[in-house]
């Protein structure tokens, strides 16, 4: 016996997938074949989508709201399309646009202008995609301009940073107690210790950092931590 289902697709976890439920509600599709995946429609390399495919048998029914719901990669909007109608035989009703309806028209007329209105709809999808990130970029590059700073912010650095690092060196203090009150990483103390020798960290008082005009030699991160 054929069933029916319902895929939905929303870009992010922020996005609300309800007038796509909506919409499966109105179609009668049960709630256990509605499959939702709230990620970009870059690929077809969704668990959820993945997941229904495989529960497909010919003659099922599938509804998706609109064709970018399905995705937004032209090549892979054609893939999917014949791996559902061709291999998989089961029919795929595009709601928001009734010639997308494999069910009407299945003689040679019909095929073709499905067809046809599918490789429209697929290239747009794509293009629009293409806008977004394009948009994106812009927007990005107008933020940096304004100075806007992107990523996490680094943790500040303790005004003590460099007379700790000068006790290290000169094997006044472990390792490890410098780490203890820095309240810091190895990683992250290895770090500040780069940029500051690269100039790239500034710090209060600057006679902190005469030191590096004697000392050549620092412990990398690659030297064991507990050799001091």
């Amino acid at each position: 016996m054929s069933e029916t289902y319902g895929y939905i697709r929303v870009s992010s976890k922020e996005q609300n997938e309800g007038r796509q439920l909506i919409a499966m509600e109105r179609q009668r599709v049960p709630a256990g074949n509605v499959y939702l995946d709230k990620q970009s429609g870059k690929d077809f390399a969704r668990p959820q989508y993945q997941k229904m495919v495989k529960r497909l048998r010919a003659g099922d029914l599938l509804y998706v709201m609109s064709i970018d719901r399905l995705g937004r990669n032209y090549e892979e909007i054609q893939q999917q399309w014949r791996l559902l109608t061709k291999q998989c035989r089961i029919d795929v009703c595009v709601l928001d646009m009734p010639l997308l309806d494999t069910r009407n028209g299945k003689n040679l007329l019909g095929t073709f202008i499905a067809d046809l209105v599918l490789q429209i709809l697929s290239f747009v999808a794509q293009k629009e995609r293409e806008n977004i990130i394009e948009r994106q970029q812009q927007g990005i590059a107008a933020a940096k301009a304004r100075g806007v700073h992107f990523g996490r912010c680094k943790k500040p650095v303790p005004r003590n940073f460099a007379e700790l690092v000068n006790r290290w060196i000169h094997k006044q203090l472990h390792i490890n107690d410098v780490l203890e009150q820095l309240n810091m990483r190895p990683a992250t103390f290895y770090r500040r210790l780069r940029d500051l020798r690269l100039g790239k960290l500034h710090l209060n008082d600057e006679s902190d950092i005469c030191f590096f005009a004697d000392e050549q030699a620092i412990e990398s991160p690659a030297d064991s931590v507990a050799q001091r």
